[in-house]
């Protein structure tokens, strides 16, 4: 595998660590060539082979390959019937996507706070903000790390609510041995260019549940009830119904295909991020001013993100901190700017509760560079910078 230059990432010559730096390999563009010269490019054999092997990977009884997560959530939350009236409680630091796919359906999106720990949805904050009109539930597995799920399990069984789990941040992420996003009724992911898989653009959702797998599929093309695939195979193509009004959410063929491959090494590119991630770790956890997460050795984390905790020295800031990464080289971030603060949220979102944990944290957290190619040098560098001197 032929690796690209740091300075690639993002055509920024004086980066010496990028934040992000995905991964496609040979094999990768071999099989994006070889899917080229397929008649069919869309909506075709190799999304359902993709979305088998997905499935089979995390342990569900179907996989819905579409668009993007965004989509994958909006029509989870369609299939399971959620719309105008309704209220869907989402945690406040997540990215906007999560509140976004709640709103297309025409339902509220109710904000609550999150935990202090690992910065999941709060499950006090859910049992307080429960209402009639309270429907279904959105945990994210923020950074990888799976939410508290049975307990949301048992909040939702005694309040008869849906779940639909944003695992945008959680392919390969796992609690008690079992696949996040095998817990609700629908589990959703992102193939975003960040994230662990990419395939450019796109997503997909697991569940258990085939009336929701079907449902997802006939909206995710339009609410035609025959596939581009079957139409053409079966009968006069154009002989077809619409059951219900759709949308055009469809993954294509290419984007399948890269998915298969890179399907073969997320076990393994998942791991190395928890070695960087724990060595990072392993540097930083005598320092007052910084509180590491915790991606313990035994637990299925995906670490995703390492997010961290800078506490505020003198008037040395979270902010001041990113400015000197940047200046060095080193590119951050923070995940999340919280839900609350956005115009189009205070106006269309109920808020609930003051958000004390979300409110504090976002003014700690900061990001740094974490994939599966960062080397010992880079973190090192990145350590080196994180030493704050009065």
């Amino acid at each position: 595998m032929k690796k690209r230059k740091n300075s690639d990432a993002f055509n920024d010559l004086h980066i010496r660590v990028p934040f992000v730096l995905p991964e496609i390999t040979n094999e990768d563009k071999r099989v994006i060539l070889a899917t080229l010269n397929q008649n069919l490019l869309t909506d075709g054999p190799k999304l359902k082979e993709f979305e088998n092997k997905f499935a089979k990977f995390a342990g569900a009884k179907y996989a819905i390959g579409v668009s993007n997560a965004t989509a994958a959530l909006q029509l989870s939350l369609k299939a399971i019937g959620i719309g105008k009236g309704d209220q869907v409680i989402v945690p406040d630091l997540t990215f906007v996507a999560s509140i976004n796919a709640i709103l297309f359906t025409g339902a509220t999106p109710v904000i609550v706070d999150i935990d202090k720990e690992d910065y999941n949805i709060s499950i006090d904050s859910i049992k307080k903000s429960l209402t009639k009109k309270t429907k279904a539930i959105m945990p994210v597995h923020f950074a990888g790390k799976s939410c508290k799920m049975h307990e949301i399990q048992t909040i939702a069984r005694k309040n008869n609510l849906r779940i639909i789990e944003d695992c945008a941040h959680a392919i390969g992420g796992k609690l008690n041995k079992k696949h996040v996003g095998t817990f609700g009724d629908a589990g959703c992911f992102s193939f975003y260019p960040t994230k662990n898989l990419t395939t450019f653009e796109g997503g997909m959702v697991i569940t258990n549940s085939k009336k929701i797998s079907e449902t997802i599929k006939t909206l995710r093309n339009h609410g035609i009830t025959k596939s581009y695939q079957d139409r053409f195979t079966k009968g006069k193509p154009w002989e077809y119904d619409v059951s219900i009004p759709g949308y055009n959410y469809r993954l294509d063929e290419i984007r399948a295909a890269l998915g298969i491959s890179q399907l073969k090494r997320i076990t393994q590119n998942n791991l190395k991020r928890k070695k960087a991630a724990l060595y990072y770790n392993s540097k930083l956890k005598n320092i007052k001013s910084i509180i590491t997460p915790k991606i313990l050795k035994d637990e299925d984390h995906a670490c995703h993100l390492y997010v961290l905790r800078f506490k505020k020295q003198g008037k040395f800031s979270r902010d001041d901190l990113f400015t000197k990464l940047l200046k060095n080289g080193i590119r951050s971030s923070v995940h999340y700017k919280p839900l609350h603060t956005f115009t189009a949220y205070k106006r269309n979102a109920k808020i609930f509760d003051k958000l004390i944990n979300s409110k504090q944290i976002y003014r700690e957290i900061i990001s740094l560079p974490l994939y599966p190619q960062i080397t010992r040098k880079q973190q090192d560098l990145v350590l080196k910078n994180l030493v704050i001197k009065h």
